[in-house]
């Protein structure tokens, strides 16, 4: 069939350092792992799941926003067809006739750091930082603190 051709195809990929890599089933299975994260014994929800869960949880006054502002974002999403997947995987699981829309920036590769960036930039960040000596006396149990 045309997907097992296209997943027993190769591809050489040329790495910073120079070296060249081949792969074939790997550029569709280690991608899968992000909706079916059972393939590697994890427990976790995969990305679909965690995003219609997230929204179910929200109010439901919100939740039809919510479906049509989704964004990608992070070198992950970059991944080919990950935005279709994605589309079809949350369609078949939100309430039948929700509007769905998911933008995917070109520059997503760079979202996070970019969102982190303006967020330390901010000058109420400096409120939120956590010194060594704070995580070493009370460890990661401040992210539930108030201030933050």
């Amino acid at each position: 069939t045309q997907k097992d051709a296209a997943t027993n195809s190769k591809s050489v990929y040329q790495l910073p350092d120079g070296q060249t890599v081949n792969i074939s089933s790997e550029r569709y299975l280690a991608p899968e792992v992000l909706f079916n994260p059972t393939l590697i014994g994890s427990e976790e929800l995969g990305v679909a799941d965690t995003l219609v869960r997230s929204v179910t949880q929200s109010d439901i006054d919100l939740r039809p926003t919510l479906y049509t502002q989704i964004v990608l974002a992070g070198g992950s999403t970059c991944t080919h067809g990950f935005g279709d997947r994605l589309l079809a995987e949350i369609r078949a699981r939100a309430p039948t006739h929700t509007r769905i829309r998911i933008s995917a920036p070109e520059e997503r590769i760079h979202s996070a750091w970019a969102g982190g960036s303006i967020l330390a930039s901010l000058a109420t960040f400096k409120n939120m930082w956590v010194t060594r000596a704070e995580y070493e006396e009370y460890g990661d149990s401040l992210v539930h603190r108030g201030a933050l």
